[in-house]
């Protein structure tokens, strides 16, 4: 749907990937602001519809349930494979591809659910990229085990989206996804981005780029009187402790400004020292 601003400039939204999306266009041309939303859209959508865990349809689900045959891939698909499994060797196992399937047993509902710790062991036995056979070209899973491009899709999805509109058009313009955004540059009048973050007294002045935030704040439980986010430890199996409530990394690609973000999370009260070694350019919410 197109909105027109205050300041003549439009807005294109819609929802995608379980997230609110929106196309900040500066320009008064409402035809090609609405004709770039829908490209925009279009590509959002492509994604969530090949890599969703929820379809039954997609390329996802045949690798999934492909009872420890081979799948061949395509290019796009063959990249994410690779950069998660980069993320997994960079995050010492924290990030893992197959932890997908933990999600079962966690409720992050901001009750005190708190999960069975054999329910956890026998489902951590589905886990581990070590048990994944990938040449780059096709994937063999065990037969228990899953794989999940949730923890990377949404920000490839800005990138993607981003990417195409900069080759469509020269006017400035910012996508975000759920809060997950990427800049063309600055605005007509050469000024920034104002982009809020989580607590509302912050904002971010971005020309370019990206920023990507990762916490805690709508997705949290409680055990034994401590918060926990929902970002869970791949290698083993529970949420993190002590973490920050959000982490907001500013990136040249949304994909990196993510990773950063959801990695800081996965290190606890160690985010903080992992951003610096990164010589990471972040806000962090305690």
């Amino acid at each position: 749907m197109l909105a027109r601003l205050d300041d003549g400039s439009h807005a294109w939204r819609f929802r995608a990937m379980a997230s609110p999306c929106e196309i900040l266009l500066d320009t008064g041309d409402a035809a090609l602001a609405a004709r770039l939303g829908a490209l925009a859209q279009a590509e959002a959508q492509r994604i969530e519809a090949k890599w969703s865990r929820y379809r039954s349809d997609n390329l996802m689900h045949a690798i999934n349930t492909a009872a420890g045959a081979a799948v061949e891939v395509d290019e796009e698909t063959a990249r994410l494979i690779d950069y998660g499994e980069h993320l997994h060797r960079f995050s010492e196992g924290r990030f893992d591809l197959t932890s997908g399937v933990l999600r079962r047993l966690w409720r992050f509902d901001g009750s005190e659910c708190w999960a069975d710790a054999g329910d956890v062991a026998a489902m951590l036995a589905r886990v581990g990229w070590s048990r994944v056979e990938w040449n780059g070209r096709a994937i063999r899973l065990q037969p228990d085990m899953e794989i999940d491009f949730g923890g990377i899709g949404k920000e490839y999805a800005v990138d993607r989206s981003l990417a195409l509109l900069r080759d469509a058009t020269d006017a400035p313009l910012l996508v975000n996804y759920g809060g997950d955004l990427a800049a063309s540059g600055p605005r007509r009048d050469g000024a920034e981005w104002q982009v809020g973050i989580l607590d509302s007294t912050t904002r971010i002045r971005l020309r370019s780029g990206a920023v990507a935030t990762s916490g805690s704040a709508y997705r949290h439980l409680w055990h034994a009187g401590r918060r926990y986010g929902h970002l869970l430890d791949a290698r083993n199996g529970y949420p993190v402790a002590d973490a920050p409530q959000a982490v907001t990394v500013a990136a040249p690609t949304c994909s990196a400004a993510g990773a950063l973000s959801s990695l800081a999370l996965l290190h606890g009260a160690g985010a903080r020292g992992f951003l610096e070694l990164q010589g990471a350019d972040y806000h962090v919410l305690d």
